[in-house]
């Protein structure tokens, strides 16, 4: 995919990435996609302990302003407040229920006085957010319409020695054992390939618009995600991720990969996810930290 184009098997856009990972084909109620990022949340939390941890060693020192370019439901915005307890953290998406969901787990996690919440569209316009120290943008990048141009607001908006730190998954997740007991072995390895070959997911590696933009790349580094399989929500974040996207692998998978599909999803059999306890929830992420040069 090329920085000004995006697929249109995942363009629910950038507002809806969370820490995200959600590169997939498929349109439905805010309900369901805030429960998906809110099971990310809990499933994915000692990676963004980890990723936030990367991202302060980057950042400038005692950082007072940090921004969560597409909030989603807040996990990346609750996760940066807890990396930096001393900074506000600015939520920008351009979805009201999304950031009311935010404000909402601010306040459950007592860091309401530290969070506020502002609507805006990273397709339209940079947002008058004031100065920032650290800028997070996680599956969003690749989303947007212009990614150059956003890229180039970011760096104005930081002040000089700020940090913009860009993650991307690199596929998409992982859950099913290669032999599920019913149909032909290797059914998630044949959707990994459709969907790459019909460009789900994709982004371009950022270090050459972060450099022309101004930025000098201080690390890239590739993260690698496993969530315990004995936690019980793992069935249950299967279930709505390929909810999501069954609808686009229809012409994508052969006829018996779709039948099996829908036997897993389905929630009265006894191989469906929900049931299933040999789940697993497998990925890995590559981020930029990119920092604007001191005195530019």
């Amino acid at each position: 995919m090329t920085h000004h184009s995006r697929s249109h098997q995942h363009d629910h856009s950038h507002r809806h990435h969370d820490d995200g990972h959600h590169g997939d084909g498929h349109h439905d109620d805010g309900a369901g996609l805030a429960e998906l990022l809110d099971l990310d949340a809990e499933l994915l939390g000692p990676y963004l302990d980890e990723v936030t941890a990367w991202v302060a060693r980057h950042a400038p020192d005692g950082p007072r302003t940090v921004a969560d370019l597409g909030a989603g439901t807040g996990t990346g915005t609750l996760a940066l407040a807890r990396r930096f307890p001393k900074a506000d953290v600015v939520a920008v998406d351009k979805s009201a229920p999304m950031l009311e969901r935010v404000l909402a787990k601010a306040r459950g996690h007592e860091a309401a006085d530290r969070v506020r919440a502002v609507r805006a569209d990273l397709d339209v316009a940079w947002p008058g957010i004031g100065a920032l120290d650290v800028a997070w943008a996680a599956s969003s990048l690749h989303e947007v319409a212009d990614p150059d141009r956003l890229i180039r607001d970011v760096h104005a908006a930081l002040n000089p020695g700020g940090l913009l730190a860009v993650v991307e998954m690199d596929d998409l997740p992982r859950f099913l054992p290669d032999d599920l007991g019913l149909g032909r072995p290797g059914l998630e390895s044949r959707w990994h390939e459709a969907a790459a070959r019909a460009g789900w997911n994709s982004h371009p590696d950022w270090r050459t618009s972060l450099e022309r933009a101004g930025f000098q790349i201080a690390e890239q580094r590739v993260f690698t995600i496993e969530a315990d399989p004995a936690l019980p929500d793992v069935g249950r974040y299967a279930h709505a991720y390929l909810s999501r996207i069954r609808s686009a692998l229809d012409p994508l998978l052969a006829a018996d990969d779709l039948d099996v599909l829908d036997h897993l999803l389905a929630d009265d059999t006894p191989g469906s996810l929900l049931r299933r306890r040999d789940l697993t929830v497998r990925g890995t992420r590559t981020a930029w930290a990119a920092r604007r040069p001191s005195g530019r």
